[in-house]
Formats: structure tokens, C-alpha cells, sequence
């Protein structure tokens, strides 16, 4: 049954003072999960692929080990060269060749240890005859060094080779895997516990009674999280009850210890705004409007246990926009996760602003010039279908005139 929110769930002094920014409201839900101290959790280098690394990693080797050939050719003495050498066992990749001769010279291997004695090495190919199968073989001048590769040129000892913080790319995990890691310790993924619904929403795959509508928005939201670089560790979908969504809340932190609670729906000015009303008596937790459209109403907060909690508007389109603009950049900063990539392009067409608010426009892409994106017609928050088909999120900003076409515009690509 509905029930009608208690008085305090409106008493002004729960919402911050005045519409906050777009930028500012960025900054706030960061500093809102930089409440949680990120866990951390050690992964095999095979599942560390794009995660963040929790500590530096220091170097326990150097790289090289050993001074080695950068080339196959013949290991010399400089001193020696130009000059009519014998040629000396052949030194492979993997062995440890033995004292290189006074006055001979060795064919020698890419990789291969460059023995003692030697000091350089030419390339097969700068020989006079151009091949290993030789008795002795006639060397170019070469200096000291040439295509020797010294030990620790590329690693010493006790080195920070990575930075906490730093995202694991291919060439990262190819370098721990050179100083003989086989596993790295990383920021976990967060977990964040989704809560969506109201009395008018029904799961999909359910009957749909007169009068609902299926719930989008925890596809939407799972989605969005684990795009990033989270994890969903559970989903509520609730009714329009304040004392049933506090009770299921408070029983879904205990089950599952969430890093982040993300809610969708109740927190405008209707009768029955449930997360709002359930909140009513967390005093980290606020609610306001943001000058941003879609997405305007906005609560955040961090409950008394500690977690973050980030509450969206409930139509679908806010819901996505909120998660994409709010969510995704706070969870890279903090976190570490992957967040979208924001950049600059020109609008193709004229778009007529908002006079005090950020409107998102849903884009797509022009083919034939990729600095450039157009905006889809609709902007209501309840337009899903062409949500779909949106190739980017379009930020334009407020002011009085129209944004002619070619106008530098930020843009999120999705």
C-alpha cells in the first residue's frame, strides 16, 4: 500500500541550499565514494587486465639481466674489429657461453648472453660473406656497445617500474611478467547494490498488470556498472513503502557490505518519493536538483555505516544519463575503474540551449567527419528508444543564444 512520507522528508534543510552545477555535483558524489576506502584483492596477471594496481610495484630483477645481443651476429672485441677473425662456438639464446677467446669472434644469437671478452657485436649481415657457416669471418670496425643491450638499461634493481593507481594495460602485465610476477595486487572491483522500482514497476518477464510499466533501469544501471569496471552485487526492486525500503536496505548492506548503494526513482516532489522519505533520518544523506537536464533531482550522502550512497532520478533516460555523467567518472577517480571518455567535437547542426541548465543531448556520430556529431530531435526523459540509438552523450551548455552548427561542444562517448 502507498503510504503518504512523513513531514521531515520535505523539510528544506535536507536539500543542499541551491541548484548545484554539473561540475560541482561531479565533484561532490567523488568526494561521497572516497568515503570507502577501496579494498584490494591479488588476481593472476591473466585477469588483471585493465584494473588498477594497489601499490608500486618495485623491481626485484633488473632488465636485462644480463648484457645481451641485440642482434644475430658475431660477438667481438671492438679492439679487434676491422679485422680477419676465427670464428669461435656459436652462443644461443638461453645459454651461458663461456669466456669469449682474445682475437676470435663468436656467432651469437638475439638474446643471446654476451660473453666476457667481448664488448660488441656485428651484424651477420655487415659481414663480407653475410652468413654463420664460415671458418673465420672478416668484421667491420664496430664500437664499444654497439647492439649490445647493457644489463639494467631498461630496469634497475629496486625500481618503481609502476605506480599505485595505474591502470593495467598489455605492456604493464608484459613487464611484471618479465620481473617474474605471476600475480599483482589490485583494487577490487566495487560492489554496488542497485535499488530501483516503485509501486507502477514490474520485472521483466512477469505479467504486466493495467497501469505498470516494466523496470528498465536495473538492466540499465547493472549495465552501466559493470561497463565501468563494477560489480552489481545484488538488486532490490521496491515499492512505494519508506519503512519496507529502509528495512530491505539495512538487510542487503548486512548481507552483502556494498562499497556503493545506487537507487533509482523517489527522491523528486511527488506524494510518495520513498528513497527520499527512507533517508529522511540519515543525516550525511541530502537531496537537491542539479542544473543539468535530464537528471535534475539528485540525492547523495553517505549512510551511517560508512557506504556511499548515490540516489537518481527514476525515469530511464535520467537514470542513464546520471549513472554515465555522475557514476562512471567518480568510480575511475576513486576506484580506479574504467571511466567514459570525454572530448571535444562540433556540432553539425544549430542547438538551441538552456538558458541555466546543462542539457544532455543524446548524439550520433557523422560519418564522414568524425570531429563532428549530430543531436537526435528528442529530449525527454522518458524517450528510451532513441536513447538507444545514441552513439554519444552531448553536453551543451546554458545560455541565451543558439549554438550554431560547428560550435565546439564536450561530448561523452558511450
Amino acid at each position: 500500500m502507498q503510504q503518504t512520507p512523513p513531514e521531515s522528508a520535505h523539510d528544506p534543510n535536507d536539500a543542499w541550499d541551491s541548484p548545484r552545477g554539473l561540475t560541482a555535483h561531479c565533484e561532490a558524489v567523488r568526494a561521497a565514494l572516497a568515503a570507502r576506502t577501496p579494498r584490494t584483492e591479488t588476481v593472476p596477471l591473466t585477469a588483471a587486465l585493465h584494473r588498477s594496481l594497489a601499490r608500486d610495484a618495485v623491481a626485484s630483477i633488473a632488465l636485462p639481466p644480463f648484457d645481451n645481443s641485440q642482434m644475430d651476429g658475431f660477438a667481438a672485441a671492438s679492439a679487434d674489429t676491422p679485422g680477419r677473425l676465427p670464428v669461435a662456438a656459436t652462443i644461443a639464446a638461453g645459454h651461458v657461453p663461456a669466456p669469449l677467446a682474445p682475437g676470435t669472434a663468436a656467432p651469437i644469437m638475439t638474446g643471446a648472453p654476451v660473453p666476457a671478452g667481448a664488448d660488441t657485436v656485428v651484424p651477420v649481415e655487415d659481414t663480407r660473406d653475410g652468413r654463420f657457416d664460415v671458418a673465420e669471418v672478416v668484421l667491420s670496425a664496430s664500437a664499444p656497445g654497439r647492439f649490445v643491450r647493457p644489463a639494467g638499461s631498461d630496469v634497475a634493481v629496486g625500481d618503481t617500474v609502476l605506480t599505485a593507481g595505474t591502470r593495467l594495460g598489455p605492456a604493464a602485465l608484459g613487464l611484471l611478467a618479465a620481473l617474474g610476477r605471476t600475480d599483482v595486487t589490485v583494487r577490487a572491483r566495487p560492489q554496488v547494490l542497485v535499488c530501483t522500482g516503485g509501486d507502477e514497476v514490474v520485472l521483466p518477464g512477469q505479467p504486466l498488470p493495467e497501469g505498470r510499466i516494466y523496470d528498465a533501469n536495473t538492466a540499465l544501471l547493472h549495465a552501466v556498472l559493470t561497463g565501468c569496471g563494477a560489480e552489481v552485487c545484488a538488486t532490490r526492486l521496491v515499492a512505494d513503502s519508506p519503512d519496507d525500503f529502509a528495512d530491505s536496505l539495512h538487510a542487503d548492506i548486512a548481507a552483502h557490505d556494498p562499497d556503493l548503494v545506487v537507487t533509482s526513482g523517489g527522491i523528486s516532489a511527488g506524494r510518495f518519493e520513498v528513497v527520499r522519505s527512507a533517508l529522511a533520518a540519515e543525516p550525511a544523506v541530502r537531496f537537491g536538483s542539479v542544473a543539468m537536464q535530464p537528471g535534475g533531482p539528485q540525492g547523495l550522502g553517505v549512510l551511517r555505516g560508512g557506504i556511499p550512497i548515490v540516489c537518481l532520478p527514476g525515469n530511464p533516460v535520467s537514470t542513464w544519463v546520471s549513472a554515465v555523467l555522475l557514476l562512471g567518472p567518480a568510480l575511475a577517480e576513486v576506484w580506479g575503474t574504467t571511466g567514459s571518455t570525454t572530448r571535444q567535437a562540433r556540432l553539425e547542426t544549430t542547438v538551441t540551449p538552456l538558458a541555466a541548465k546543462t542539457q544532455i543531448r543524446r548524439g550520433i556520430r557523422v560519418p564522414a567527419a568524425p570531429d563532428r556529431v549530430d543531436v537526435l530531435p528528442g529530449t525527454s526523459s522518458h524517450l528510451l528508444a532513441e536513447a538507444a540509438r545514441a552513439e554519444v552523450l552531448v553536453l551543451v551548455p546554458p545560455g541565451p543564444e543558439p549554438l550554431p552548427a560547428g560550435t565546439a561542444v564536450e561530448v561523452v562517448d558511450l
